[in-house]
């Protein structure tokens, strides 16, 4: 038995790794390498593999749109997301898309290994790890986002984002259309709220919430 795979990673060094952890293992066979979302979803059509080994952030089609993609055009090739770190809604969108399996990055390579053999036999393989890490993302967002909305006004955070971002005062007024005395007037305000001195303290309070 011989599981074929398409691998699909904007890093050489990536796919390097992959196609040498794949190769050891025996019982996989590499048929092509992508590092495009464009290159991946030709080459899925064109070698029907068993997996498509999927990078969600990928240049041109992201992963979620070459997996849009594989489903309009009704091709069954099941669907390993391999990545960094993914996103709830990127999660839930990406198993309403039909996604077999998800492996964060950082996980043990035989993990990866486990999970192809599982997808390919018809099993999921949705690491417990990146399921929690993507929920407990979302819920520091939402908590931060609480936190900020009972300290501050809506236009304040705003104005907080906009800092995080490194606007200056003039190019937050000409966004808002409002005055720059306006502008250092909330800023002042903030700053007196969230006991902040520096632009610096409010980019990293932001973070802290995930108003960016």
């Amino acid at each position: 038995m011989t599981i074929r795979l398409v691998l699909a990673d904007d890093h050489a060094l990536i796919l390097d790794g992959l196609e040498q952890l794949v190769h050891l293992a025996g019982d996989f066979e590499v048929v092509e390498r992508c590092v495009s979302g464009d290159e991946a979803l030709r080459a899925v059509g064109r070698h029907l593999p068993d997996v498509l080994v999927l990078d969600i952030r990928m240049p041109g089609l992201n992963g979620l749109e070459v997996l849009r993609e594989l489903q309009r055009q009704g091709l069954e090739t099941r669907v390993v997301i391999l990545t960094a770190a993914i996103g709830e809604e990127e999660l839930i969108e990406a198993m309403r898309l039909g996604v077999r399996g998800v492996v964060l990055k950082e996980m043990a390579p035989r993990l990866l290994v486990q999970c192809l053999r599982k997808v390919y036999a018809g099993e999921q393989w949705i690491e417990r790890q990146s399921v929690r890490a993507a929920l407990e993302k979302v819920m520091r967002r939402e908590a931060g986002g609480r936190e900020a909305a009972s300290q501050l006004t809506p236009r304040e955070i705003e104005l907080v984002r906009m800092v995080a971002d490194g606007l200056r005062n003039r190019e937050i007024a000409e966004r808002l259309g409002i005055t720059e005395g306006t502008v250092k007037a909330h800023l002042h305000n903030i700053y007196k709220k969230l006991q902040l001195e520096t632009r610096v303290a409010v980019r990293r309070y932001a973070e802290e919430k995930g108003l960016l």
